[in-house]
């Protein structure tokens, strides 16, 4: 699934070819999404799109004429394209621009969304009112994780990974964060120190800087709004390794499942 530097990646792929432009037709070939694609969709036609923003994993279109909420689920992908391209199989939305242009979206799976808000979403959408902060802004601190953390039994990794607490710290970062930080995955987060959550915010905010920096981590199915692979991926140290050496150390790095979720740490290096 996209995480939350391939959704940004997505954004600022986009986002030069379509702000500023005018809907001239909605297109909506399956509606068949994770909810159905709603008649209101077509509000937006005539409308002018003024700005492309991310909140977490959504991105969300500011147009004159409302908002757009798309998610990429499992598989979407967006593309801008030239409006008479020949149609593939799973484009299943696209906003024909009068430019010439469109913006078209291919979801084999069918678990990426496309919703109109009458509202700025994030003030009125129930997808979107409980997030946390975003990890590359100033609200995401260390005095803010400390905070949110005493008391809590859960395990650090499932911790940094709720969307109520931070949004966007995926599966693939939360790996790589904490292997750098050397805390164990499985340590309570209400037992993790002040001081070692200082070490660990800046991390998360450097390795997720970075994975935009380089386009995100291709895994499956990812690849950049122009057809091209992220490159993270050269870098992960811990995530898809498991049995495999810690960089570190040479250790063996151990493979388990935590909240239903792979996890990769080096038993000598993080604790």
């Amino acid at each position: 699934m996209p995480e939350l530097p391939e959704v940004e990646v997505s954004r600022r792929g986009v986002a030069p070819h379509i702000e500023g432009q005018v809907i001239r037709q909605v297109v909506v070939r399956d509606e068949r999404l994770r909810w159905p694609v709603p008649s209101t969709l077509q509000n937006v036609v005539g409308g002018r799109i003024e700005k492309v923003e991310r909140r977490a994993k959504y991105l969300i279109l500011h147009t004159d004429k409302g908002y757009v909420i798309i998610h990429l689920g499992m598989s979407g992908a967006l593309r801008v394209v030239p409006d008479d391209t020949l149609v593939v199989k799973h484009d299943h939305v696209e906003l024909q621009l009068e430019n010439g242009l469109a913006l078209r979206f291919n979801d084999p799976r069918r678990f990426g969304c496309w919703l109109y808000s009458e509202e700025h979403p994030g003030k009125s959408h129930p997808l979107l009112t409980s997030l946390g902060p975003e990890p590359l802004t100033d609200d995401f601190d260390a005095d803010y994780l400390f905070a949110q953390s005493r008391g809590r039994q859960q395990a650090i990794k499932t911790f940094i990974m709720d969307n109520h607490v931070v949004v966007g710290v995926g599966n693939i970062y939360a790996n790589e964060s904490l292997f750098k930080a050397g805390i164990h995955p499985k340590r309570a987060a209400g037992k993790v120190s002040k001081a070692r959550y200082q070490k660990l915010v800046p991390i998360i905010k450097a390795t997720l800087a970075r994975a935009i920096e380089q386009g995100g981590t291709t895994l499956q199915d990812f690849t950049q709004a122009d057809g091209q692979p992220g490159y993270f991926k050269q870098e992960l140290a811990v995530y898809g390794r498991g049995g495999k050496l810690c960089m570190n150390c040479k250790t063996r790095l151990k493979e388990i499942r935590l909240g239903q979720r792979t996890t990769v740490y080096c038993p000598k290096c993080q604790r």
